[in-house]
């Protein structure tokens, strides 16, 4: 066991895919990035439920509480690729990005507790837009080049206890840090010098998790689960530079001429407070149907952020979603396919931004599969879809049609029974 855990220790201190470009999406221009979704890849496959879902074999991530339920131990690696096809109603573009979505642990203390840790993309930067200013005449004045890089990740640690009989609570500690890079460069018809505006922000703070779980047993075979999480507000901290200079073009070289601004700036960013409530009807290892519905405050943020203006306004932000998983027989021996667990489900979500008074709102569908490795413990890989929309070509907002594909190696193993009692 201790061999285990020297093991995935060096794998922790020596992944490098979490600080690769993993966004490819015009709306990472807003706040620290594009929000990466904290959720499994079997989460992701069920429309994102998970709240109130908790195994003795598998723990979500949506909820601390679910660690509690913990009989394996579990230890997991995902990956995501993610493919944009983005519209603003003139041209259209294809794009696309990859890396690792999450690896984490999770162990079960005893019999009635169970923690987990674990690293995940938090938010991921990497836009490049080009806008073309036009006077009332219809001439072409000027061009912005927005460009940015870079994101956030995040550090977690979480506790689930069960308190009484079917009664789990959790509390987890979130760790962010990152650091980001977004700049504007202005040229204008009949100008010589052009100007570039720069910030790099280094981001990092602390965020605390908490969530509780309820399973009412309806017979001998289904049982009603119920589940709530909270994620408390924090202001992460935004320390850095700006800078804003004259240029000079030559072809496709940009040469810093007259620097006019060189400043630190120390601002903040604040995480807002989301709650998520859900409910899921099932049958152990067999079937599972939930409802989930979260809200989220608006964002917060000052000096440091270049998407600060009066088109682009935050307001609270929503979710509904629902699906579900099916296995036919989890310990057939006679067929692999009764084996396997199919999951599908969807969901709604209203983000908060707003631009030119239009709300941005996404729409995906999910399904995908776990597939059992070998007979003895219920390992398995995960594979899993998402189809989607985000934005709409309306009042030059952008339209992303996107489909994601997830792949997860999830491995459970009893660590801590003794040999001949397993």
């Amino acid at each position: 066991m201790i061999k285990k855990l020297i093991g995935l220790f060096l794998i922790f201190l020596t992944v490098q895919g979490f600080a690769q470009k993993n966004s490819s999406s015009p709306y990472s221009f807003f706040g620290i990035g594009d929000e990466s979704t904290q959720k499994t890849v079997e989460e992701m496959s069920m429309g994102q439920i998970g709240v109130a879902f908790n195994s003795t074999f598998q723990f979500t991530m949506s909820n601390p509480a679910s660690y509690a339920s913990l009989q394996y131990t579990v230890y997991t690696l995902a990956g995501v690729n993610r493919g944009i096809r983005i519209d603003n109603g003139i041209t259209k573009a294809n794009s696309s990005s990859a890396g690792l979505s999450y690896l984490a642990l999770g162990i079960p203390i005893g019999s009635r507790g169970g923690i987990s840790f674990g690293i995940q993309p938090n938010t991921s930067v990497g836009y490049s837009i080009l806008q073309s200013v036009y006077d009332t005449d219809d001439n072409l004045t000027a061009l912005n080049t927005f460009e940015g890089d870079g994101g956030t990740n995040k550090v977690y640690f979480g506790f689930g206890y069960t308190v009484a009989k079917n009664f789990n609570i959790g509390l987890q500690g979130n760790y962010i840090f990152g650091s980001t890079e977004n700049s504007i460069l202005n040229r204008r018809d009949g100008v010589q010098l052009s100007t570039k505006y720069e910030t790099f922000s280094k981001i990092n703070g602390l965020q605390l998790k908490a969530g509780v779980q309820y399973n009412t047993p309806l017979n001998d075979k289904v049982t009603l689960k119920t589940g709530a999480t909270i994620d408390f507000s924090k202001d992460l901290r935004n320390e850095g530079n700006e800078y804003l200079y004259s240029i000079v073009n030559i072809a496709d070289a940009v040469i810093p001429k007259d620097t006019l601004i060189n400043s630190q700036f120390n601002g903040t960013f604040t995480k807002p407070m989301s709650t998520a409530l859900s409910v899921g009807l099932g049958e152990s290892n067999k079937w599972y149907l939930g409802l989930e519905y979260g809200f989220t405050e608006a964002l917060k943020f000052s000096d440091g952020f270049l998407n600060q203006n009066e088109s682009i306004s935050y307001g609270k932000g929503s979710r509904i979603s629902v699906g579900g998983y099916y296995t036919p027989k989890i310990a057939s021996i006679t067929s692999y396919w009764d084996r396997v667990t199919y999951r599908a489900g969807l969901s709604i979500k209203e983000t908060g931004l707003v631009v030119d008074s239009q709300n941005v709102n996404d729409f995906g569908i999910s399904f995908g599969v776990g597939l059992p490795i070998g007979q003895r413990y219920p390992s398995n890989i995960n594979i899993g879809f998402e189809l989607g929309q985000r934005g709409k070509v309306q009042n030059d907002l952008i339209k992303e049609n996107y489909f994601n594909f997830r792949v997860s190696l999830t491995l459970a193993d009893l660590w801590f029974v003794k040999r001949g009692l397993e």
